[in-house]
């Protein structure tokens, strides 16, 4: 396999509406769509890192890191929200997710991005480092019920950080609506 990971293009929408279509179904594949397009818009959503997994000239992989703020927080850090990853089901397996979340990561931290939170499956995400926010002082945006709560995670970028800061997480605007956190 030939994988690149690249920042996505414009050019690269319809490509990645097809691959969230096919990833997620068509009911919660089109909602997503919608949010996507919507986050790459909003200017509350920036800074913003879009990356496409491409396999020869198709896009088969997508991950959208979206800026993030903690409220009533003591100490300030630079937070994002991942969300969503997706990849082909043609393609699934492959170890494509993992290569856009670790690129993902890794940009960020280069950026000087110091916290990554993310509601995903909790049996994937700790692979990459990602630990119940819940139990480390970080509120969603939204209820999340108990059952759900390891569903909730975040990933430090920056040693140290987690013990003084705390609090509530404000997503991107776009993604400010409680049907987004559901899990």
């Amino acid at each position: 396999m030939n994988l690149q990971v690249r920042e996505a293009l414009e050019t690269d929408w319809q490509a990645i509406a097809d691959l969230l279509l096919a990833a997620f179904g068509r009911e919660e594949g089109r909602e997503i769509t919608d949010l996507v397009a919507a986050l790459l818009q909003d200017p509350s959503a920036s800074p913003r890192l879009s990356l496409v997994a491409v396999e020869g000239a198709e896009v088969v992989g997508y991950i959208l890191f979206t800026s993030s703020r903690i409220k009533d927080s003591p100490t300030v850090a630079s937070s994002a929200i991942l969300a969503p990853l997706a990849v082909h089901p043609d393609y699934q397996g492959r170890g494509i997710g993992g290569r856009l979340v670790e690129e993902g990561l890794k940009r960020l931290q280069g950026a000087g991005g110091e916290l990554v939170f993310v509601l995903g499956h909790p049996g994937y995400y700790p692979k990459f480092g990602f630990a119940p926010a819940g139990e480390r002082g970080f509120a969603a945006p939204y209820y999340i019920a108990p059952e759900n709560a390891e569903a909730w995670m975040v990933r430090e970028l920056r040693s140290g950080l987690i013990g003084k800061v705390g609090g509530q997480v404000q997503c991107a605007d776009a993604l400010d609506a409680p049907r987004y956190w559901q899990e």
